[in-house]
């Protein structure tokens, strides 16, 4: 039966490239020279292009994205071009086994994409308790079969690409193809993720693929091929996502996840074979900057990213921090971090009540646009004063009557983000997940497995019986703060900026420092991104290690601040419209790069 859907598969597949396709491929891809990025900081010299730009968290995934777009492809084929070299070059982040949400502009209009992974339909919301009624410590629930979510990658670019792709579909396997086979250069970012991981040889076949015979990771340079994934790749290229939803590859899937001797999972054949996933409305609002007006396109929930982004914006206007510039030396401002980490706060309380997957929670006051009510926000805005709030509690809507448990903090990570501008000035935003470095640390067929289901609560409901917005529930999508970004000039409709960044709960402050960086600050985006990071998440003010002068610090915690200074690793990958052309910036804390002519 599989072996007759195959080919029916095909047959149609074919059908619909010889009607769809006009533009015969022209790829003919070459493998570049594999440069050894780092891992720990190098500064980036931003990039000037005249008709696209493609940036991205690898040289190899930059570069596998540049030659499809010089061979005539749009920007949705780089993006899955790059996708498919990144869970080859960078698996510690995404990959075929993981989700991502896209948003894409075709020049006139804007569409949001779900890939999310989706809980298997067994999964219920005491999935993380232990025995006795205790949340699992997160390392216990992610590393295994438990925490494995339906992947939805694959599925959602393939849907994607039948409405805007330009090259035929299997031609957008061959850099992944030919590098798995060929091999790549380790880059020092992946060995020291390898030597620092404590759970990932604990499965055969990922130490086999990461570690030599004794244990170590390979070293930096080391030729690194991966045939089993080269396989798996020409399977989904010839005959779509059913290569590797249904059949041999998901019934590895299967049986990996469900034989897990410690802790296993409840994915089944059926789950895989089902998913879909779903396009969404994106979730636009307006932001000022005078005499401007810009178009903030972003994801919508299960997203929480474009919302929280959205009301700390929208609550910092209603700050004196809304006019507030840089330091003398370039630095935001201890009294500017002072308004934004209490607008962030706030932002985090309602997150943490109200958003999670639209198919199984209403939004407050009937809309998630409530969240972002101009009145609401000022009124939020109202509980900032000289001192800081510490922790503080969500707000109420108008209208809104939902007895929600605010879901307790917990860790989020993960992700690797696309920012692509192809020549017909049609853009992708995609930012793509296996969750934790290595995801569930189970490896199949050359790839590994998310842990997403550890994006939900683990808590499903607080000491009152009230549950928590983002539970686990069977085929529900976890919460994500996953923040794919599209800027737009209101008045003219031209595409501003393309951007995007990892880094779990993080990210929401990672994209806010871009935007506010070269929309009110006047920067350029590779000086937007250099810029030190800082955030709150309704707790400690963070700012990044050795990144503001020690009178900053200082300054904060007279104002009563408890900052915590630590390592906020972003990977910004973001792409701005200039004159004449386009400016990327890469993240000097990654290896990435930005390539286009």
């Amino acid at each position: 039966m599989w072996i007759f859907r195959i080919k029916l598969a095909t047959l149609l597949l074919t059908v619909l490239l010889v009607a769809c396709n006009t533009q015969p491929a022209r790829l003919n891809y070459t493998v570049p020279v594999q440069p050894e990025g780092s891992s720990g900081y190098t500064e980036k010299p931003g990039w000037q292009t005249a008709t696209f730009a493609v940036a991205v968290a690898n040289p190899l995934a930059t570069d596998a994205g540049y030659q499809i777009l010089k061979a005539g492809g749009s920007a949705l084929d780089a993006a899955v071009a790059v996708q498919m070299v990144l869970t080859l070059v960078e698996p510690q982040s995404s990959g075929i086994g993981g989700g991502a949400f896209l948003m894409y502009f075709d020049g006139e209009s804007v569409e949001a994409y779900d890939g999310r992974e989706t809980a298997p339909a067994a999964a219920n919301e005491d999935l993380f308790l232990k025995p006795d009624g205790k949340p699992m410590s997160f390392m216990e629930g992610a590393v295994g079969g438990r925490s494995v979510g339906v992947p939805g990658v694959v599925r959602m670019l393939e849907q994607v690409h039948q409405q805007h792709g330009k090259l035929p579909w299997a031609t957008l396997f061959e850099p992944a193809i030919r590098l798995a086979e060929q091999g790549f250069k380790v880059s020092a970012r992946l060995n020291t993720m390898l030597a620092a991981d404590r759970y990932l040889r604990q499965d055969p076949e990922a130490a086999a693929y990461f570690y030599d015979s004794n244990g170590q990771p390979w070293p930096v340079g080391h030729v690194l091929r991966n045939p089993e994934l080269a396989r798996v790749l020409r399977g989904i290229a010839m005959h779509g996502s059913m290569a590797l939803l249904e059949g041999p590859v998901a019934q590895s899937i299967v049986d990996k996840v469900r034989s897990h001797v410690t802790n296993p999972g409840e994915i089944t054949l059926a789950d895989l074979a089902r998913y879909q996933p779903r396009k969404r409305e994106p979730l636009c609002h307006d932001h000022a900057v005078p005499p401007k007006v810009y178009r903030l396109c972003g994801f919508p929930p299960p997203g929480s990213g474009a919302i929280a982004i959205g009301q700390i914006f929208g609550i910092l206007q209603n700050t004196p921090g809304a006019a507030l510039p840089l330091s003398s030396d370039g630095l935001p401002t201890a009294d500017w971090l002072h308004f934004y980490t209490e607008a962030a706060r706030l932002a985090f309380a309602d997150r943490a009540k109200y958003v999670g997957d639209p198919d199984f929670v209403a939004p407050p006051a009937g809309a998630w646009m409530s969240l972002l009510s101009p009145g609401y926000l000022a009124g939020r805005a109202r509980l900032i004063g000289d001192r800081p709030m510490k922790v503080t509690r969500p707000g109420q809507p108008e209208g809104m009557r939902i007895n929600l448990a605010p879901m307790p903090d917990q860790p989020e990570y993960g992700t690797s983000h696309i920012s692509i501008v192809d020549a017909q000035g049609h853009a992708v935003a995609l930012t793509t997940t296996i969750e934790n470095a290595f995801g569930s640390r189970q490896m199949v067929r050359g790839f590994l497995l998310n842990n997403e289901l550890t994006d939900f609560s683990f808590t499903p409901r607080d000491a009152q019986g009230n549950f928590v917005a983002n539970r686990v529930q069977p085929g529900k999508r976890p919460r994500s703060s996953m923040s794919p970004t599209l800027v737009f000039d209101k008045a003219t409709g031209q595409l501003v900026m393309v951007g995007g960044s990892p880094g779990g709960a993080f990210i929401i402050h990672y994209i806010a420092k871009i935007l506010w960086g070269t929309l009110h600050w006047g920067l350029n985006m590779q000086q937007a991104i250099d810029l030190p990071n800082f955030g709150s998440a309704n707790s400690f003010t963070l700012l990044e290690e050795k990144g503001f002068p020690a009178a900053t610090v200082k300054a904060l915690e007279a104002k009563g601040h408890n900052v915590q200074e630590m390592d906020m690793t972003s990977g910004l990958q973001a792409i701005q419209r200039i004159p004449g052309g386009y400016f990327g910036g890469t993240d000097p804390r990654r290896e990435g790069v930005v390539m286009g002519d």
